[in-house]
């Protein structure tokens, strides 16, 4: 290349450049006709956000965020958007100056304001953030707005994350059910029904009256989804079943070793479940006081402080009053239940009558969307998992340990025990504090998922009881058992005949069970010198 003609294309360039930036601005100046927002005409301002919405530019974004904000403005030199104390051109983008009192701002009723957030979420459905697209399209399921039809196709088509595209299908059937295409319609009807969520039953509910093809396409899809309901509530009702029984099983755990172990009748073990949940809230506070950047860890101090509390509470217990009734169950179940009123009454004396909040961790937050009418929390599944914990660490110290050893001979038979050295007497109080400790790890449980109040151990040592009775007596595999078949059981009848009925028809299957076995679901094993 000469240098004339190098001179000649240096000239040209700037040229160029200007003609595309002219080009680019006229255009933008011609998409969109944004003076009709700023009329009486509704029609002309629904045409004018619609054709905003349409466009999808960062500059009608910008705009559609300024009309919904009330910084939109037209001035004699044009359409401006107020930042601050500047006034931006929405064509040029150069700040201009106006007078204020020359402004004319846009005036939108409830209605246009729907439009404009419809749009502005149309809009962010084309944002390259995911969490941003996401937003929109759960926005848009709450509320579809038809005009973002074509922008919810497009997605539909370009979208790669798995879990959006599912929520985008869902969205783009909830808009096709609103067309006039009858071929978009069934598959939207059958893309619905497959997703079994029940909330969308009510939009197929009058479809489902139309006739022909449509109407026979939605009684389909509501008879899936009514199916897919009823699954979510049973399987819903067995999950609380293990969640219940999570917590019945820390309870009778210990209940089954002492019973076992003394035969004694303590009424007062439902109230290590209320000192372990009451020694979870004294941690809490000590956090939330002295140490409030570790409140998140708080449990896992709770839990061997509730430990320690029921076990030296059950010590007590063993050492004024049970040890001078053993052999007389009448008499021990009576001071027992003295007993437990004594401790509830002191609870409220300290504590109040009132109940106390014992707050989840950030890390027991939250929860898992297995079906679309079916939401497990995050805190049951743990204490699923920590009462499975429980019942690992129990095994292993009844037959790994020498104390598990002596626990398991005494309770087999005690006058063979004692004749080869083993200190009974020591062993029932050691015993005894176990059980109550493995209580108070159960009322730590218990305080993640309900309420913690003076009186909180009442409504689980009956069900508590008949746990260990129908597992067997002494018998771990029996407690498991026990445990987890009565809170399913009992959680599965309750939507069909109620609470009451339902722990009164379980009480009398365990009065027939053990009539035709006496020794439970696992018997003893063991000699007798009686």
């Amino acid at each position: 290349m000469t240098p004339m003609k190098f001179s000649i294309f240096s000239k040209l360039i700037p040229s160029i450049f200007c003609i595309l930036v002219c080009g680019i601005a006229f255009a933008k100046t011609n998409t969109t006709d944004l003076k009709p927002l700023f009329s009486d005409n509704f029609d002309a301002k629904v045409k004018a956000i619609q054709n905003l919405s349409k466009e999808g530019s960062p500059e009608a974004l910008e705009i559609l965020q300024a009309l919904s904000a009330g910084t939109l403005f037209l001035s004699p030199q044009g359409v401006v958007v107020q930042k601050g104390d500047q006034y931006i051109d929405v064509l040029t983008g150069q700040s201009i100056s106006v007078k204020s009192e020359g402004l004319q701002d846009v005036i939108l009723n409830n209605q246009l304001r729907g439009k404009v957030d419809n749009a502005l979420l149309g809009l962010e459905l084309a944002s390259t953030d995911v969490q941003i697209r996401t937003k929109a399209v759960d926005a848009l399921i709450k509320d579809p707005e038809p005009d973002t039809f074509p922008l919810v196709e497009k997605l539909l088509t370009t979208e790669n994350d798995p879990a959006l595209k599912l929520k985008v299908e869902k969205l783009w059937a909830l808009l096709a059910l609103q067309s006039d295409n009858q071929e978009s319609k069934l598959k939207a009807i059958a893309l619905l029904g497959d997703s079994g969520d029940p909330q969308v039953a009510a939009l197929l509910a009058p479809l489902a009256k139309e006739g022909g093809p449509v109407q026979d396409a939605a009684e389909k899809a509501l008879a899936k989804i009514k199916k897919s309901e009823f699954s979510g509530e049973i399987l819903g009702n067995i999950i609380a079943g293990f969640s219940y029984g999570s917590i019945l099983l820390l309870c009778a755990l210990g209940l089954a070793i002492t019973y076992g172990l003394i035969g004694v009748i303590n009424m007062a073990h439902g109230e290590f479940l209320m000192v372990g949940a009451y020694a979870t809230y004294v941690v809490q506070g000590f956090f939330r006081q002295y140490a409030p950047g570790y409140l998140d860890w708080y449990l896992l101090f709770a839990l061997p402080v509730a430990f320690l509390a029921a076990a030296l509470v059950g010590i007590l217990i063993e050492r004024t009053v049970i040890k001078f009734l053993y052999g007389r169950p009448l008499e021990t179940l009576l001071a027992t239940f003295g007993v437990s009123l004594l401790m509830i009454q002191m609870t409220r004396t300290i504590f109040g009558a009132q109940n106390v909040e014992v707050a989840n961790p950030t890390w027991m937050s939250g929860a898992i969307q297995v079906l679309p009418n079916l939401v497990v929390p995050y805190n049951r599944i743990i204490i699923f998992a920590f009462a499975i914990a429980v019942v690992v660490v129990t095994w292993l110290v009844l037959n790994k340990t020498r104390l598990g050893l002596f626990i398991r001979a005494v309770t087999q038979n005690r006058t063979m025990a004692a004749c080869v050295g083993v200190k009974t007497v020591r062993v029932d109080m050691y015993a005894f504090a176990f059980g109550a400790g493995i209580a108070g790890l159960g009322g730590v449980a218990l305080s993640q998922i309900g309420n913690v109040g003076p009186d909180l151990g009442q409504s689980y040592i009956v069900d508590s009881f008949m746990v260990v009775v129908l597992g067997g007596v002494g018998q771990l595999a029996g407690t498991i058992y026990g445990a987890f078949g009565l809170g399913i059981t009992s959680k599965l009848l309750e939507p069909f005949i109620g609470a009451v009925l339902a722990k009164i028809a379980i009480l009398v299957f365990i009065i027939i069970f053990i009539q035709r076995r006496p020794q439970g679901l696992f018997a003893l094993k063991g000699r007798s010198v009686d």
